[in-house]
């Protein structure tokens, strides 16, 4: 190794060891978690489900490698399902652990919805500044039980 080579660790972060609030590398794995909380669904459908919320442009082969790794990281489980005709499929169901990694990802998402709404509260004013929604405007209709974002 050169001397001013740095040196390279490896990762062990896995999700027993990844700090609930860290900053995901991606938002498949708790949308593959979140869509299979009341569902036992196979891969094609929990694809069809990302595309449907928003995933736009989806590597299957992703998919599929992501299912694989949650399961070896016991965060879901896989049966086949051989009653319908046609080839078997693999049915994907979440898992005791998946669902207390899924809660601690929606804690992690509020604290970064919260950092994101003081971003854009903060641009807006800088940029923005005679604009009308203000900060106050903003917290009083979320606090009044509006959901229609």
């Amino acid at each position: 190794m050169l001397q001013n080579e740095p040196e390279k660790k490896e990762s062990l972060e896995t999700p027993q060891t990844k700090q609930p609030n860290s900053m995901p590398k991606n938002f498949l794995v708790p949308f593959l978690l979140l869509c299979l909380k009341d569902w036992s669904l196979h891969g094609y459908k929990l694809i069809q489900m990302l595309m449907d919320i928003g995933f736009s442009s989806i590597d299957q082969g992703n998919v599929y490698r992501t299912l694989r790794k949650l399961e070896k990281e016991n965060l879901i489980s896989s049966t086949w399902d051989t009653s319908e005709g046609g080839p078997a499929k693999r049915i994907y169901s979440l898992t005791e652990y998946g669902e207390e990694y899924l809660s601690s990802c929606a804690t992690s998402f509020e604290q970064y919805q919260k950092m994101l709404r003081t971003f854009f509260n903060l641009y807006t004013n800088a940029f923005f500044p005679f604009s009308t929604v203000s900060v106050k405007d903003e917290k009083s209709s979320s606090s009044s039980g509006d959901t229609a974002d």
